[in-house]
């Protein structure tokens, strides 16, 4: 008789679910077996025949109708336009542009929001061929799952979370200083209640954040067709008022303030990159349109139009608002706070002004919290498909089609954050976590289009990859030093062409079949390269300090990994493995020769296969044989 368990190299017992997690000795067994599950787990990849039955899978220990893993394609691309618009333009632009015109570009300030344009575009690119070829509301975490493998995908899924969390608490605290001007309030903490007893930074208690929390979060546990309606009328309106206050910048301004005092460029190339650097966090955003690829019609034509379509429209915008700025005053008296207001009231002299901006604001902080907050929960939905935290965050509402019970986690999450959190402890952490993601997901583009797990080997590709990510980093610390030369950086650009050419002649691309080619980045490894090359340099102009709070979140989530990810992983792994095993026995019985040589007997007459170094283990099994009486 042969009996089927699942122990994979020594895994999670009989392959029950939570195996590791049934008692206290199996989770002491699971720890003890920690190196070996990492070494085969942490590289092993996800394919679409395997995410997509842990969605339906994803509420099985459940009563049938009360959750089902899907959601449903009922967004249109314009919706997806919308979204990626009303996230990228919240209330940071208003600021952004007068920090970067007064301190670091001058009137070059509208070169530095082209400048960041098109690095957000790179980036786009390489989000938008992954949302055709993956449509799943995993965003990043699902491309590096299918490509650089578990772990990475972890890693980089835990700082996005990370990233939503804190900037969503923050903007929802900026709602409430933005409010506050519009109803003539200088002081936006009489609005909050004070703590007495916490420490300064944490004893602002912001009500009036949690309360618009709460309200986002209800709506889009609700329906995301509605929340996706209701963002468009918001965003419609958002573009009206920005489009008001460009205007009026225009027909009020002066082309010799583009001249006045120091020139257009009074800072020089460096300031222009620097002013680049600065306000390029105005356009995230655009990867939250990522997580909706599971819930849009046609997403190969939709997730291309709604990503780099939206990002084109905000560049235009923005460059537009940075032009009308520095047109209505000399880029030495623009104020680095309320840049807007400040101008047109001085300009015109309509007090009016500021309210109008206030307005503008807290209509962009809505759009923009309510499209990262449907981001955050479909993040943290497929995450929990993967068994790297628990599956109930999984749960997809049986009639709302929405991931509920991530939606509610998360909205706790936030409120608390919001409720207790001054913007300016963690704000870098913001910046420090979302740009990471991109890096990463620039690595991972070019890793798919040129390795072919079991096929060809990764490593000329993961050499490439290390070397270009050191050439940026040589050529931004000779940046930020401050006293490299124009040859010194022109060597640095010219090593990455250089790499890249040699890679692209000696390392193919892998060749997808007709039925299987969908719209792809144009300009491959070129592009990837260079967002690569523009995200390190992006993340060169944050301070160290941020990457200190950046070094401890990331030990924290590594430790969550190694106790608790790492093993449900393993475990949902063999259970899906004996399922298929049980629906199957023919597999048994087709066995070739060639999969029993790659077998290695254990001294309890327990057949366990030897691990395929490229853990893409189909066939991977274990048997335990009884003796026949």
């Amino acid at each position: 008789m042969v009996q089927m368990i699942m122990e994979e190299n020594g895994g999670g017992g009989a392959g029950s679910c939570g195996g590791s997690f049934q008692s206290v000795r199996s989770y002491m067994t699971a720890v003890m077996q920690t190196p070996t599950r990492f070494r085969i787990r942490a590289t092993a990849v996800s394919g679409s025949e395997e995410e997509m039955p842990a969605a339906a899978a994803a509420d099985t220990h459940v009563e049938s109708g009360r959750g089902s893993g899907m959601m449903e394609r009922k967004v249109g691309w314009l919706e997806v336009v919308a979204m990626g618009v009303g996230g990228m333009m919240g209330a940071g632009i208003l600021v952004s542009t007068g920090q970067a015109a007064h301190s670091s570009a001058g009137p070059a300030v509208i070169l530095s929001f082209a400048i960041a344009g098109f690095s957000a575009l790179l980036s786009a690119l390489c989000y938008s061929e992954f949302a055709v070829s993956v449509p799943s509301a995993g965003g990043a975490f699902s491309y590096l799952s299918r490509t650089l493998g578990e772990f990475a995908a972890y890693f980089t899924g835990a700082n996005l979370l990370m990233e939503y969390v804190i900037s969503n608490a923050m903007v929802a605290r900026s709602f409430t200083s933005y409010l506050a001007s519009v109803y003539g309030v200088s002081d936006s903490n009489s609005w909050r209640v004070e703590a007495h007893g916490l420490s300064s930074g944490y004893n602002m208690l912001d009500l009036p954040a949690v309360a618009l929390i709460i309200l986002l979060t209800i709506c889009i546990s609700c329906s995301t067709k509605v929340s996706c309606r209701v963002n468009l009328v918001i965003t419609l309106f958002h573009v009206v008022l920005i489009g008001f206050m460009v205007v009026l910048g225009f027909a009020n301004g002066s082309v010799s303030n583009l001249r006045r005092p120091d020139g257009f460029a009074p800072f020089g190339a460096k300031g222009v990159w620097n002013g680049a650097a600065l306000v390029y966090f105005s356009y995230i955003g655009y990867d939250a349109v990522s997580t909706m690829a599971e819930e849009v019609r046609l997403p190969s034509k939709a997730m291309p139009l709604g990503i780099a379509g939206s990002l084109l429209l905000v560049t235009c915008l923005y460059c537009l608002m940075a032009a009308s700025l520095v047109l209505l005053l000399p880029y030495t008296q623009i104020d680095t706070t309320a840049p807007f207001a400040i101008a047109l009231r001085e300009k015109t002299g309509w007090e009016w002004a500021s309210i109008v901006v206030g307005i503008g604001a807290c209509i962009g902080i809505v759009s923009s919290l309510l499209v990262a907050m449907l981001g955050q929960a479909r993040y943290f939905c497929v995450i929990s498909r993967a068994h790297l935290i628990p599956s109930w965050f999984a749960q997809i509402h049986p009639r709302t089609k929405t991931p509920l019970n991530a939606s509610i986690f998360l909205g706790i999450c936030t409120s608390v954050v919001a409720l207790f959190t001054e913007m300016h402890i963690l704000l870098d952490l913001i910046a420090i976590g979302t740009v990471f993601v991109f890096y990463m997901v620039a690595n991972a583009l070019i890793f798919r289009r040129h390795v072919q797990r079991g096929v060809t080997s990764p490593w000329p590709t993961l050499g490439f990859l290390l070397s270009i990510s050191c050439v940026a980093i040589g050529f931004t610390t000779y940046w930020q030093k401050g006293d490299g030369k124009a040859t010194g950086l022109a060597f640095g650009l010219a090593a990455g062409v250089v790499l890249t050419l040699v890679f692209k002649a000696l390392v193919p691309t892998i060749q997808l079949s007709p039925e299987k080619k969908q719209w792809q980045a144009p300009f491959m490894p070129f592009l990837a390269v260079a967002s690569i090359f523009l995200n390190v340099f992006l993340m060169g102009s944050i301070n160290l300090a941020a990457f200190a709070r950046f070094a401890i979140w990331s030990v924290v989530a590594c430790i969550f990994y190694l106790v608790f990810s790492l093993h449900s992983s393993h475990d949902a792994c063999s259970n899906m493995q004996t399922t298929s095993l049980q629906k199957s026995p023919s597999k048994l019985e087709s066995l070739s020769m060639a999969n029993l040589a790659n077998l290695e007997i254990s001294t309890n007459a327990t057949i366990v296969p030897t691990a395929p170094r490229n853990n893409l283990a189909a066939n991977s099994f274990s048997m335990t044989i009884t003796s026949i009486p």
